[in-house]
């Protein structure tokens, strides 16, 4: 089997960071290191000369950001934010990072990272796809971005521009899509929109009762709390449920 070789640029204000970071890559024949840079006006240069195809970018640095950077270059690679804070997580998900390390960084995580390189590539081909069941998405759960299985998914909650995940293990996490969105690529053998910001997964489904209001609650293996269904939707549940 061919493996694809992926050309990085490490962008850390920290020479001994760049120094730790190049030492755990060579463990990793896949990934070469072109350039390194310790600011963001040398990162743009080495950017646009090396064209790469995945960036290890610090946050915090001095004078700009690695988020200042990313909004003044064009860059359609792979993005591994390596950073010492936490506080970041959520805005580098809303990004697309493949991945959010914490310094120190282990090589057993950074593996884990750049396992990610291949499986994330293929589901940013088949990302206007419909999704099957087997499929899977990244779902940033706590500081991490986890390659979750859509069977595992119980229930999908709107919250704004985002999604809360609710999972079969009693995890939960966001993913910037729309309730329209999962309308149009969840199998929807398995998943039923039942209201305007609820979507579940019918394989969980334990039992159905009527509320005073003409509404429905829904209660959901492994979810402590019954889900509001409401009537308009309830038709075509019951549709899909036979």
């Amino acid at each position: 089997m061919i493996v694809k070789e992926y050309k990085a640029i490490i962008i850390d204000d920290e020479a001994l960071a760049r120094k730790a970071l190049i030492s755990l890559l060579k463990e990793h024949s896949n990934i070469r290191v072109v350039a390194e840079a310790g600011c963001v006006p040398e990162a743009i240069n080495l950017i646009e000369l090396h064209c790469p195809d995945l960036l290890f970018l610090d946050i915090q640095m001095p004078g700009e950001s690695g988020f200042d950077l990313l909004n003044k270059v064009e860059f359609n690679g792979h993005i591994i934010f390596v950073t010492a804070f936490d506080a970041y997580a959520l805005r580098a998900f809303e990004i697309n990072a493949l991945d959010y390390l914490l310094k120190p960084i282990s090589q057993e995580r950074l593996e884990k990272s750049l396992n990610r390189l291949e499986s994330h590539q293929v589901s940013l081909s088949a990302n206007d796809k419909a999704l099957d069941y087997s499929d899977r998405l990244f779902v940033l759960m706590g500081k991490q971005m986890v390659f979750l299985k859509i069977s595992s998914i119980i229930h999908i909650r709107a919250e704004g521009d985002y999604s809360m995940v609710f999972t079969s293990d009693n995890r939960h996490g966001i993913i910037y899509k729309s309730m329209r969105e999962w309308d149009e690529r969840l199998p929807q053998t398995f998943f039923c929109r039942i209201h305007r910001s609820s979507i579940i997964n019918l394989e969980y489904v334990e039992k159905i009762e009527k509320e005073y209001n003409y509404d429905f609650s829904i209660h959901l293996r492994g979810i402590a709390n019954p889900i509001l269904m409401s009537r308009r939707y309830a038709r075509a549940l019951k549709e899909r449920m036979g």
